[in-house]
């Protein structure tokens, strides 16, 4: 492995880019509050979002960084605060509701509807969110993939931005704050966190011990990044999996009386979402 050579670079577009994004949900935010004030918006929203940028900021900035580019260790904490404590933090946000919010009614519409759109259902299928979160590490573990791409800048960008994505769509799929149009149970989505959770167990297990892990690097710092992957792992799905269960409201049903048609559903556009 060896050293970035744009580290400079990276580290003021890395800076502008969360200023920026701090920026526009505090904009969002205010403005919120501004058209609604018996509304408004939900501080610990703000804290949620801010929390999440400080992780990124501390993932992505010296001196943890650079450590990533040369040692093991460093990068699994980078996936750790990049792929999982990160992207809660940000879901927990509830930024398209807030986007949704803020929008002129004809392009909270078009956005409504993009998130209504079969690419974007597939995309929110918690199947699908667990292969890129989850199933991807061992595609970049177990073959060359992880040298390649530590090996060049624009490689580890790639890597750390499929993190980020990559967790906020499994954490949005599973304890999102966002309004999902096909979300399952939360029973099913216990179902896929404990999936995850095994998965992610197995896959430490095996960089630990070794087994068809193709990672050039020294062995006690294969260890105990493997280690750093168990149990940093473990608290953030732990913490995934409370934020799920905060949002259980078991239905009530009552029973029908006889010659009385059960109530017909109804589609929640974005004036009736919720803070």
């Amino acid at each position: 492995m060896r050293e970035p050579t744009t580290g400079g670079l990276g580290t003021v577009l890395t800076v502008l880019v969360l200023l920026c994004a701090a920026g526009a949900y505090l904009f969002a935010a205010r403005r919120a509050r501004r058209r609604n004030p018996s509304r408004g918006w939900n501080r610990w929203r703000v804290v949620s979002w801010t929390a999440g940028l400080a992780l990124l900021a501390v993932a992505l900035l010296p001196p943890l960084a650079p450590a990533a580019h040369t040692d093991f260790r460093g990068h699994m904490a980078q996936h750790m605060l990049i792929g999982m404590y990160a992207p809660l933090a940000l879901v927990l946000a509830a930024p398209v509701t807030l986007l949704l919010r803020v929008l002129p009614p004809a392009r909270a519409r078009r956005v409504s509807a993009a998130l209504h759109s079969l690419p974007a259902l597939l995309m929110a299928h918690p199947a699908v969110a667990l292969a890129l979160s989850t199933g991807t590490l061992g595609a970049l573990y177990f073959t060359p993939l992880y040298d390649t791409a530590v090996g060049h800048p624009a490689g580890h960008w790639l890597m750390d931005g499929h993190f980020l994505l990559s967790g906020c769509l499994f954490a949005y799929v599973i304890a999102g704050a966002d309004p999902a149009p096909a979300r399952p149970s939360v029973p099913v989505r216990l179902v896929y966190l404990g999936t995850a959770i095994a998965a992610h167990a197995l896959i430490a297990q095996a960089v630990y011990g070794g087994f068809y892990v193709d990672v050039h690097a020294p062995i006690d710092q294969v260890q105990q990044g493997a280690e750093v992957m168990y149990y940093g792992g473990d608290i953030a799905e732990l913490l995934l999996a409370a934020a799920l269960v905060t949002t259980w409201r078991p239905q009530r049903r009552s029973p029908a009386l006889p010659g009385h048609p059960k109530p017909a559903a109804v589609r929640l556009g974005p004036h009736h979402l919720q803070s």
